[in-house]
């Protein structure tokens, strides 16, 4: 399969614990409040906490195996990863695969898990530059 994602990747097997967590309400003036539009995460699954595992990182995101949240729903993730630490971050779930999926490959088929991907919206700088530095590390050894 060829890689179209933007941002190199780190492959992880970091168990998890994702909650998802909404996001605040925020007060405006009528004036701005009559012309103001924001993205609003999904409000169903708030307050829903589970085990998952990480599977793979970059600076930007990571795609989180586990039961699928709904799309835009507002998540915060906890994990630890070799190099790096424990990560603490808040993001969006930008996609979901709804079920495993088998694709057919040359001599042998892969199989993706079930999860979804989370764009982060909010990590420590180190913490990014830590991730940063490891996938530039790993892309450079291969």
């Amino acid at each position: 399969m060829s890689e179209h994602r933007r941002a190199p990747r780190l492959v992880v097997n970091a168990p998890a614990v994702v909650e998802s967590i909404g996001q605040a309400a925020i007060q405006l003036h009528p004036n701005l409040a009559r012309v103001f539009r924001r993205v609003e995460s999904d409000r169903s699954s708030i307050g829903t906490k589970f085990p998952a595992v990480v599977r793979d990182l970059s600076t930007n995101g990571a795609f989180v195996s586990g039961a699928p949240l709904p799309l835009l729903a507002r998540v915060a993730i906890k994990f630890d990863v070799k190099g790096v630490g424990t990560i603490d971050a808040v993001g969006w779930v930008l996609w979901q695969r709804m079920d495993d999926c088998e694709l057919p490959g040359q001599g042998a088929n892969t199989t993706l898990p079930k999860g979804f991907g989370v764009l982060f919206e909010a990590i420590p700088l180190e913490t990014r530059a830590a991730i940063a530095a490891l996938v530039g590390s790993i892309a450079h050894r291969g």
